[in-house]
């Protein structure tokens, strides 16, 4: 049926206006995980099923679509097979109207229905919901039925585009071009965009997300380095639900505020507050401590901050995110090498709040400042303190015995750390999960077999590089019969 009708489309779009542009390339391929558009079963009449008018479907070919159905120019007519297959590895993305009846009228006289029609709105609908978009865009291409329940509005509230060739400007155009077609301008639906990778992003596809989708709540642009400040202020200036925001890999970005028309608006009362909790700014180089201010004023809502490998940051920064940002819990300052004791001070003025601490490879901090995180943080569950050589036994003993809670630690290439404070993390946080003591020479079995004896729920250890034997090695297996070793002894097995 799918192929029949495939042909039945494709020779209906000749009489049809159409509009070409690359939306994908090689890399398109289905994620791992399907986007989380459930569509409901409840409410479902005639008038969700069927448009009221014509309206363009979006057409998103896979890489092998030209060797199952015909290929399509821009104008709808069909092309040469030899033509499609020696073009580059990105394809059309095609608007097409509506697929009409009286072409199928006379076909389904002369074939039977495919299992697959047997089922009802509400089951195709709930198969829809786990597809992604660009599978989602080409089942609207299969037949009138198919065509009304894929663009059904409750199966978007998530787009996912990829691939390094998508030309994602133009896909998100023509996306939200139509289904902004029953409220006209505007869509209320779209709650999640995730643009992940995609280098022909520019402002101008994100300035068409903030004027198109109000009701945005999520977005990721991870890898699109051509997005700059501009379009990111336009965003949080028009979604005012905006929680969740990934830049990283944005390295134009260099800060997040409101726009001045939108600044304008805004009362006293009301301040120039962002509502994003989630903030990840991961490899955004150009940040620095005058971006991460106004990023702290404007956000004080925020609870998960990733600034790993912005390395302008100072302590300065770290003073404005304790004076605006009092609720942030987790906390990632990885290869910030700027940051030392003076810095970790400043974060733990977060007091009870903090929960999840990466400092790794920040050589400039020391014992001092974890005495502060281990002062006023005492509900930590997460420490990654790799590559702090500054970081000794003294410092250790004083995190284990304030922060009794903690789940996870890291303190691999830490040469100073040896078994006199893993005794005292044994005896204090006994209910540590995973430890990784990779490349830590001064660690020898001793301090295993005291973790292994008073840890009992350690799932994972990491003794890569260190000088372990493997009768060591053997007492942690007996006693913690869960817990995955890690280690380079060729003499355990």
């Amino acid at each position: 049926m799918g192929a029949n009708n495939g042909k039945q489309y494709g020779s209906e779009g000749k009489g049809s206006s159409s509009i070409s542009s690359d939306i994908s390339s090689s890399t398109d391929h289905t994620p791992t995980k399907a986007p989380k558009n459930v569509a409901t079963t409840e409410g479902l009449d005639s008038s969700t099923r069927t448009l009221s008018t014509p309206s363009p479907g979006l057409i998103l070919p896979s890489k092998s679509s030209s060797l199952s159905s015909p290929a399509l120019s821009s104008n709808g007519h069909e092309t040469n097979s030899s033509s499609s297959s020696s073009a580059p590895a990105e394809t059309v993305a095609v608007v097409h109207s509506q697929p009409g009846t009286h072409t199928r009228s006379r076909q389904s006289k002369s074939h039977h229905h495919a299992p697959i029609d047997l089922l009802p709105d509400h089951s195709l609908l709930q198969i829809f919901s786990h597809l992604p978009t660009n599978q989602l865009c080409r089942c609207a291409r299969v037949c009138r039925r198919w065509y009304n329940l894929a663009w059904d509005p409750r199966l978007w509230s998530t787009v996912r585009l990829t691939g390094e060739l998508l030309h994602a400007d133009r896909a998100i155009r023509v996306l939200t071009h139509r289904l902004c077609q029953d409220t006209p301008n505007v869509c209320l639906t779209l709650e999640t965009v995730v643009v992940n990778g995609c280098k022909r992003l520019t402002d101008r596809g994100l300035h068409v997300v903030a004027q198109s989708c109000p009701e945005l709540r999520h977005l990721e642009v991870a890898g699109c380095y051509n997005i700059s400040n501009d379009a990111v202020f336009e965003v949080v200036s028009r979604c005012p639900n905006l929680e969740h925001l990934n830049l990283s890999g944005c390295s134009k970005v260099t800060c997040i505020s409101l726009t001045q028309e939108a600044s304008l608006q805004l009362s006293p009362l009301h301040g120039q507050q962002i509502s994003i909790h989630y903030l990840d700014m991961t490899d955004c180089f150009s940040l620095e401590d005058e971006g991460l201010r106004t990023i702290a004023a404007h956000c004080p809502r925020l609870t998960h901050l990733y600034l790993r490998r912005c390395i302008r940051l100072t302590d300065e920064a770290m003073r404005h995110l304790a004076l605006h940002c009092p609720s942030i819990r987790e906390l990632s300052l990885s290869d910030c090498r700027l940051v030392g004791d003076f810095g970790l001070r400043e974060v733990a003025r977060l007091e009870g709040c903090l929960r999840y601490l990466s400092v790794a490879h920040c050589t400039r901090i020391t014992d001092v400042g974890m005495r502060y995180v281990a002062r006023y943080c005492p509900r930590l569950r997460y420490l990654n303190a790799r590559g702090c050589e500054g970081l000794t036994d003294h410092g250790l003993g004083h995190l284990a015995r304030s922060c009794p809670k903690l789940k996870s630690l890291d303190v691999g290439k830490c040469p100073l750390v040896s078994d006199s404070g893993l005794e005292q993390l044994a005896m204090y946080c006994q209910g540590l999960r995973r430890v990784s003591l990779r490349a830590c020479e001064s660690v020898t079995g001793r301090g295993l077999k005291a973790l292994a004896a008073n840890c009992c729920e350690l799932q994972l250890l990491n003794v890569q590089d260190c000088e372990v034997s493997p009768e060591a090695l053997r007492f942690v297996r007996r006693h913690c019969r869960r817990c995955v070793i890690e280690h380079t002894n060729p003499a355990f097995y």
